[in-house]
């Protein structure tokens, strides 16, 4: 800070000093004057001064007219020690904080105490003027001690890591690369000096240009440093200055509403805050009556300053009493390489078994058994007569055949959703079987079952088979009762035969599955011909893992007809497969039973019907492409947060059945789901329900809405539902203290978690209340583990928030002991602190103070700008709750996944406090 004023204050101000201590000499005189005496002291000291404030600025008494300031000279240093008003004892903090981050340290010599009286003339000057603004009046309705503005903008800076902060160097080599006859065009301004939004880079250019009269539409090299110098420039007059410019189009020191309406649109513009646009106008109107309450039409770069200085009376209560510990858990943390390499080995895999060991004694489990039985059989067929022609290719052969049978019985096992739901629900095993992992050992067996197809079709094609062709007639001999009396003439004998033919329908069909099924397929990540492009997708691999019906039927056959097997009980294919399909049959009935009543007329609002079918309430259609159904809840259907329900609309396709998490809490009498059109399915159901939507009204939210209501019945489509079923997010009440993280859509289990979590605080309150605090009420209590949660919706889009506005104002505004912390991030926006998003902020800090409002988020809920800083957030976590055990639960992408598991790993091996860490990708 330091500015002149340039109105002479200073030149009305008198000094007087006075000492304490045997290092404090009075001293008396204009400040602005060469140092002498006690200043020079190299032993350093402390100095006490009062500065009389100008009869004008003063009020109340006599003594209020002093501030007294304690300066500490050293050698290399000159600190504030303490500030306060003349004749008080108690410092006055504010006014400590703004004058300590007046500080400068730098070397001292012979400069530094030629331009010491101008930092304390500065000093001076702010502590003055921030007297005298206290003594005006703040506006009505703002609280400014949770403004944010002053934040941003005292972090303000034009140029993010990201944007070209190597330095002049790196934009020295691109303005060789984009110069036009040794000149930079106005056009490429931005992409010189690595600023990604073009409209904000040239709106940059011509706040500099302005201040520097220059009119031309290009600046040569010598402009350009010059520019990059003001940019990159880190001091606080600097940058508010730039930032000023931005607003002053016309470069007379005034900023008029016309002006900030017109920045305000550029800033939502570069942050992709479309509604922000919209409202631009009253958003100015607001920046107006906030900074000239005068309604002099006009604001200046004073004001925005006065803005900025209320930041420092910020709170900081939660981490001021564990700075300490904060910083010794920063230590902890980082990460240090053991040297001793046999030494990092062991902890490496201690920590591994330490977080894995559910998955690992199972897949121990699981390899033992595929190594006994290929061990087995080929210990078996070692001595068997087939051996002496075919070999140990025989061995492989039917050693490989072994491990498939296996695997084609375990692969059905973890999608019978039904049994893993009540096993997971009813039993304890859930302590030692990883639930949640029920589809990665789907693909993990069912990659062994492919292991098995290759051993076994690779050693019958190319060894034994070639073997038994050009067997000699002494050596085919005692293979006579198992291919005929006479020899295999060729290939073509073995594929007409049951056992070939049906091995080949097997391996084709597999094929198909496998390669549909994978990630590059199912979520069309390749680029296909558009004829190609239908045959991939979701609908493909789920019509295509359908094909394993007549896979199994077709090798219960093949196994059945074996050319080396005669006795039907030595036919083991049947054994192995016999219990998984009919469990999975069963599954199927019930889900089939659950679902397949027929269709009921579609009533009142709220009508409940005696099956799976539902009844639509109400339908809208929300930016980014979401669907919402409000349905009637069908009677008997009970389940949990965080749990899914399978969907089907007949009206689209009258097979298919897709999961989808429930939003909706168990308390409400209504199903609720958000639906994001991500493929073919969705896309086809948004339109079927877009067509009975209109545009809504009464300022209801949405693109598209239609309401069955006593007024309105709208012909919704047929929407049958199947489950529930359960899914990680619903083991929450595990766990006092939990951290929801939801990344886009996958927000959707954790709104019915945190709707849950408050229900259950308020079902218990009031029992407490009507039991009077008996054993009633600790039961409940007992029942319901959670105290404490952290939700972390992070998304790209404005208009996502829509998705949720209700339920987060619900939750907020019900949350009274505040047991639920509510953080939205838009990542469109730019970092706090970043000059495209600070005017943003200082519109966020002013609405929320005096509508309650966010102005991202339309909610009551503040948006922060850009990504998380998740290692922050775990800190904080770890801090707060000391030697607990902290649910992590994650749902969206996998692109967060591996930085949120790895740090729920560190900060349980590092910190008394344990995070167990959970996840659903889509």
């Amino acid at each position: 800070m330091g500015v002149e004023d340039g109105k002479g204050h200073q030149s009305d101000t008198n000094y007087e000093t006075e000492s304490t201590g045997s290092e404090r000499v009075g001293f008396s005189g204009p400040m602005s004057g060469p140092l002498s005496g006690p200043l020079t002291n190299k032993r350093g000291g402390k100095k006490s001064a009062r500065f009389n404030l100008p009869p004008e600025t003063s009020g109340g008494a006599a003594d209020d007219a002093y501030v007294e300031i304690t300066l500490d000279v050293r050698d290399d240093t000159v600190a504030v020690h303490s500030v306060k008003t003349a004749g008080q004892d108690k410092e006055d903090p504010e006014m400590t904080l703004l004058a300590r981050e007046l500080e400068k340290k730098s070397s001292f010599g012979s400069s530094v105490m030629r331009s010491a009286s101008n930092r304390i003339r500065h000093v001076s000057q702010e502590l003055k003027r921030l007297a005298s603004a206290n003594k005006r009046q703040a506006p009505i309705n703002l609280d400014r001690s949770k403004s944010a503005a002053a934040g941003a903008l005292a972090g303000l800076k034009f140029i993010s890591k990201a944007d070209g902060s190597a330095g002049w160097h790196a934009i020295e080599k691109r303005f060789k690369e984009l110069n036009i006859e040794g000149v930079l065009p106005r056009p490429l301004f931005g992409k010189c000096i690595g600023m990604e939004s073009k409209e904000f880079a040239l709106a940059l250019y011509d706040a500099l240009a302005r201040r520097r009269n220059i009119v031309a539409p290009f600046i040569s090299k010598d402009e350009l440093k010059d520019f990059w110098e003001q940019i990159s420039d880190q001091s606080f007059d600097a940058r508010l200055q730039t930032f000023f410019d931005l607003f002053d189009k016309n470069g007379d020191g005034r900023i008029t509403e016309t002006e900030v309406k017109e920045i305000i649109t550029l800033s939502a513009s570069a942050n992709k805050l479309a509604r922000i646009q919209e409202q631009a106008e009253e958003y100015a109107a607001l920046i107006m009556e906030e900074l000239d309450p005068g309604n002099l039409g006009y604001i200046e770069v004073e004001n925005l300053e006065v803005l900025l200085l209320q930041g420092p009376s910020q709170s900081v209560a939660p981490f001021s009493n564990s700075r300490n510990l904060s910083q010794m858990l920063s230590q902890k943390l980082r990460p240090t390489k053991e040297s001793n390499p046999i030494k990092r080995w062991y902890n490496q895999t201690k920590y591994f078994l330490e977080d894995n060991w559910k998955r690992v004694w199972l897949f121990v489990v699981w390899l033992i058994a595929m190594g006994g039985l290929f061990a087995w059989k080929f210990y078996q067929y070692r001595h068997r007569a087939v051996f002496q022609v075919m070999g140990y290719c025989v061995c492989v052969a039917k050693g490989g055949a072994e491990l498939t049978k296996l695997n084609m019985a375990l692969v059905l096992f973890p999608v019978c959703r039904n049994t893993i739901t009540w096993l997971r629900n009813k039993t304890k095993l859930g302590v030692v079987v990883p639930f949640d992992d029920n589809l990665n050992f789907h693909k993990v067996v069912a990659a062994g079952a492919a292991v098995g197809v290759l051993l076994h079709v690779i050693a019958h094609i190319t060894c034994d088979f070639p073997r038994l062709l050009h067997a000699t007639n002494a050596e085919y001999e005692p293979l006579k009762p198992f291919f005929g009396d006479k020899r295999p003439p060729n290939y073509w004998w073995f594929v007409k035969g049951t056992e070939g033919w049906t091995g080949i329908v097997i391996l084709v069909l597999m094929i198909i599955a496998y390669v549909l099924a994978t990630p590059w397929f199912r979520r069309n990540r390749l680029n296909l011909p558009k004829a190609l492009k239908k045959l991939t997708g979701f609908n493909a691999f789920w019509y295509s893992h359908h094909l394993f019906v007549i896979v199994y039927a077709l090798y219960i056959v093949h196994g059945y007809e074996l050319y080396l097997t005669k006795k039907w009980y030595k036919k083991t294919t049947w054994m192995y497969i016999a219990i998984p399909m009919l469990l999975y049959g069963f599954e199927r009935l019930v889900r089939a039973f659950r679902s397949g009543i027929k269709p009921v007329k579609i009533l009142k609002v709220l009508n409940r019907l005696n099956a799976s079918f539902c009844s639509i309430m109400q339908v809208a259609v929300y930016p980014g492409n979401v669907l919402t159904l409000h349905m009637s809840r069908p009677n008997g259907f009970k389940y949990k947060s965080g749990q899914y329900m399978f969907v089907n609309c007949a009206a689209v396709s009258p097979f298919e059945w897709h999961p989808f998490s429930i939003t909706s809490a168990p308390s409400d009498d209504y199903l609720s789901l958000h639906i994001r059109t991500l493929g073919d399915w969705t896309s086809q159901l948004k339109t079927v329900f877009s067509e009975v939507c209109q545009p809504p009204d009464n300022g209801k939210s949405g693109l598209l809405r239609a309401d069955h209501n006593q007024t309105s019945h709208p012909s919704f489509p047929q929407v049958l539902i199947d489950g529930p079923y359960g899914a990680p997010a619903q083991d929450y009440k595990k766990y006092e203290v939990v951290l929801l993280v939801g990344l886009g859509i996958g927000a959707t289990p954790f709104i019915s978690v945190v709707k849950d979590i408050v229900n259950n605080m308020k079902a218990s309150e009031e029992e407490e209340e009507l039991e009077g605090g008996g054993n009633g009420a600790k039961a409940k209590k007992k029942a319901f583990k959670t105290t404490r949660a952290y939700f972390y919706w992070v998304t790209r889009e404005q208009g996502s928030f829509d998705w949720f506005k209700g339920v987060m104002n619900e939750v907020a505004e019900s949350d009274q002991n505040n047991a639920i912390e509510l953080h939205n991030y838009c990542t469109s926006v730019y970092e706090e602190g970043d000059a495209r998003s600070a005017l943003i902020a200082m519109l966020q800090s002013l609405n929320y103070a005096k509508n309650g409002q966010d102005i991202v988020s339309g909610t009551s809920v503040k948006t922060h700008f850009a990504k998380p800083n998740w290692r922050s957030v775990f800190k904080r976590i770890a801090l707060n709750h000391r030697d607990a055990r902290v649910g992590v639960f994650y749902c969206g992408s996998v692109a967060l996944t591996n930085e949120l598991r790895q740090l729920s790993l560190d900060f349980s091996r590092k910190t008394s406090t344990k995070f167990d860490f959970h996840k659903e990708n889509f």
